[in-house]
């Protein structure tokens, strides 16, 4: 039988997240019921709640950040054991067949399931997310929280994380490298932290002045304020690999001449057209590149949390109850958070 649970929902582009009741589907064999303890918000979850992507529909339960512990496995299920601590990030499923599935890049299958907002490859319904009590998973697309992490702490780790770690391993990121960040939110101080646990040379980006005693606590090596001609010509050809985190469109001309020949700037935090246009004098006569990234595969994004486990790396979280889900939204569009949102999930039986 369905099993009938509380969460929190989207009903239309401009209302509130309100409570929501909704039947998750009936475990197949191969399937982890996983019980959720914490769910972390991520900025994407406002842009779906708010229809800014324009493929929502209504009622919709975001939440793509989901740590909790197995209840129950199907037959066929051999990876987990119910007790487990385990994670569920922005994929559900994928198409299995295809080269990036083979290759373990299921986030760039043209056929991969959204955690929420998409559509259950099997019966058709719309996967709904984990502002919610329970969740129902291939096992295939649960990962393994590693021991000693603190499960409320490691929930951004499920898509804040991954979307920092891949660029960071694709481009090969370690002790020879010299890697910057621009923008310190939930994505950016993850970087700095996976960038120094790799051993980089370790530069932040800012435009706001201040922000220098928590850069360096959290692994930056050097803080550019990328507002100032002087600072920014003092870092010229200098970083192998710029990771650019900031979620709306800005200017990436200026970043350009500090990358050093051959040298590669990913977009990782905004979805939209370059504005302003992106001159391509600095690219050609240095070989550089703009490219973008998109979170992680499930391999990869174990290997991120194994990484995590052994080096103690997790976010820096402030709790919520599901209660403040809709101030939390108007407080991240502030940046009010250092630097991710978490939800207690115990909230929603309250």
């Amino acid at each position: 039988m369905p099993t009938p649970v509380r969460a929190y929902a989207a009903t239309s582009p401009t209302s509130s997240l309100t409570p929501y009741r909704f039947d998750r589907r009936d475990p197949r064999p191969d399937d982890v019921v996983i019980d959720i303890l914490y769910c972390g918000v991520c900025h994407s979850d406002l842009h779906t709640a708010r229809n800014d992507w324009g493929w929502s529909t209504y009622p919709i339960v975001p939440g793509h950040e989901i740590i909790g512990r197995v209840i129950e496995v199907g037959d066929k299920v051999t990876a987990f054991k119910v007790g487990d601590a385990v994670g569920v990030g922005c994929l559900v499923d994928s198409c299995r067949h295809c080269k990036p599935c083979q290759d373990g890049d299921e986030q760039y299958c043209g056929d991969f399931t959204a955690t929420y907002g998409g559509e259950d490859r099997h019966d058709h319904t719309k996967t709904q997310g984990g502002y919610s009590e329970k969740i129902v998973v291939s096992e295939a697309f649960v990962l393994r929280i590693p021991d000693g992490l603190d499960l409320k702490a490691a929930a951004p780790l499920l898509c804040a994380g991954i979307t920092t770690w891949s660029p960071l391993r694709h481009w090969k990121a370690g002790k020879d490298s010299r890697v910057a960040v621009v923008g310190l939110g939930g994505l950016g101080h993850m970087a700095l932290k996976l960038a120094k646990a790799l051993g980089s040379e370790v530069t932040l980006f800012t435009r706001s002045r201040g922000k220098e005693a928590d850069a360096r606590r959290l692994g930056a090596d050097r803080i550019v304020l990328s507002t100032d001609p002087a600072q920014m010509a003092d870092v010229a050809g200098r970083f192998d690999l710029i990771i650019d985190t900031v979620p709306y469109a800005h200017d990436l001309n200026p970043y350009m001449p500090t990358l050093a020949p051959g040298g590669t700037l990913v977009l990782v935090g905004y979805l939209g057209p370059l504005e302003p246009a992106l001159h391509s004098v600095p690219m050609i006569l240095g070989r550089k590149s703009v490219a973008g990234s998109l979170i992680g595969g499930i391999r990869e994004t174990q290997e991120m949390l194994d990484f995590c486990g052994e080096h103690g790396i997790v976010s820096d979280v402030e709790m919520i109850r599901m209660q403040d889900i809709n101030e939390a939204y108007e407080r991240m569009l502030k940046s009010d958070v250092k630097y991710r949102f978490v939800i207690d999930i115990a909230s929603l039986r309250s």
